[in-house]
């Protein structure tokens, strides 16, 4: 009688229970998909889970809060570090797993899971912050931590690789902007280390870079608002010369002398007023060449995105309404010379910075500047 014939694959037969858990688990895998529009790239690497917890030396104390767990491959490690865990998740699904992920263990009780918009979220009390953060909420992300009070001991924070760059670059680098001044101005950070983008589940378009920031302590006693509206103006071409960027630019100066007639007036200083001596009507701003006119552009650094609004806080609506309104050629008055001089003392006399560039001045620079322009009346916020 002739033997049964078993249909083999790989010297195997197919309905082996080998093949069937596989495809079973495959199938399970298949219905969790990742939702890469709110960047979920899951960190599967053991070895750099174990790394980023590492650089954050945390304490059995620490209250650890962790932003974006996704299926918790960092939650577990924080977990055996630290006495408790906030997790904020933006995923009903993903907050679900990181649950169940330590039900019925000792950890249980000690994770908190948050659902919700992190930036939305009211922040309770912690220790140290570690994120595998979502690109899309950088920027926000990085500045809702440095206004935290009272401020965490430290941050363990992973961005695409360029956005990490940016952060930490010094005067004179390529990737040197208004962000790396803000950043820097309220936070020490430090480069950990390179993260390829095989890694994560599944692979983003880019590699990341996982950044340590130690909120400065105390915090600096300046007005934000001011520091980045004085940085808006540095910064519009990072490789134009600071006095071109003030002098050169029309609309600029016209605002520094709206800003400076409301300083005379809060402060009942008399404003002498009218047509500049000897210029008559026929002088006007409009006619007045800009400097710096045959550099490139394309060293634009606007940096728009890089700062909330929740921390500008209606700072560019007010530029833009003050620019709508301004008249399209402006006659040279009297307190237009006035700022002018002003301005040309500010940055020729009292600082020496006038013809140095943006990208080249560090943080003394730009907290000097600010503090000549102050003396001399003029406000950016």
């Amino acid at each position: 009688m002739p033997k049964f014939k078993q249909n083999k694959r790989n010297g195997a037969p197919q309905s082996s229970p080998y093949a069937e858990a596989a495809a079973k688990t495959k199938a399970a895998s298949n219905i969790f998909k990742m939702n890469k529009d709110i960047g979920q790239h899951v960190l599967r690497n053991p070895g750099v889970s174990d790394a980023i917890v590492d650089k954050a030396e945390l304490r059995q104390s620490d209250v650890v809060l962790e932003i974006g767990p996704g299926t918790g491959n960092l939650t577990v490690r924080i977990l055996e570090k630290a006495k408790k865990v906030i997790a904020v998740e933006l995923d009903p699904r993903m907050a679900a797993e990181v649950t169940k992920r330590v039900q019925g263990t000792p950890a249980q009780k000690r994770l908190e899971v948050v659902l919700g918009d992190f930036m939305k979220t009211e922040l309770p009390y912690f220790d140290v912050c570690i994120s595998n953060t979502p690109y899309q909420i950088s920027s926000p992300l990085t500045f809702k931590l440095l206004a935290t009070l009272p401020a965490p001991r430290v941050c363990i924070l992973m961005f695409q690789r360029e956005f990490a760059l940016r952060l930490f670059a010094k005067p004179g680098d390529k990737l040197y902007s208004r962000l790396s001044v803000n950043a820097q101005m309220w936070a020490k950070i430090d480069h950990i280390m390179k993260v390829g983008k095989n890694n994560f589940k599944p692979p983003p378009m880019v590699d990341s870079s996982v950044v340590r920031m130690v909120p400065k302590n105390p915090r600096p006693q300046i007005n934000y608002e001011e520091w980045d509206g004085l940085l808006r103006i540095c910064f519009v071409r990072k490789n134009k010369t600071i006095r071109s960027s003030f002098i050169g630019k029309h609309s600029v100066m016209d605002l520094l002398e709206a800003n400076y007639r409301t300083w005379c007036a809060q402060n009942d200083i008399p404003v002498e007023d009218g047509p500049a001596e000897g210029e008559g009507d026929a002088m006007d701003l409009g006619n007045a060449p800009e400097d710096d006119a045959n550099e490139p552009d394309d060293d634009m650094d606007m940096d728009d995105d890089d700062v909330p609004d929740f921390f500008k806080e209606q700072a560019n609506s007010r530029v833009e309404e003050a620019l709508r309104n301004r008249p399209a050629r402006k006659k040279k008055g009297k307190v237009a010379e006035l700022v002018r001089e002003k301005v040309r003392q500010v940055l020729e006399d009292d600082t020496g910075l006038g013809e140095k560039r943006a990208r080249m001045c560090d943080e003394n620079d730009f907290l000097n500047l600010l503090w000549a322009f102050n003396q001399k009346g003029f406000h950016f916020n």
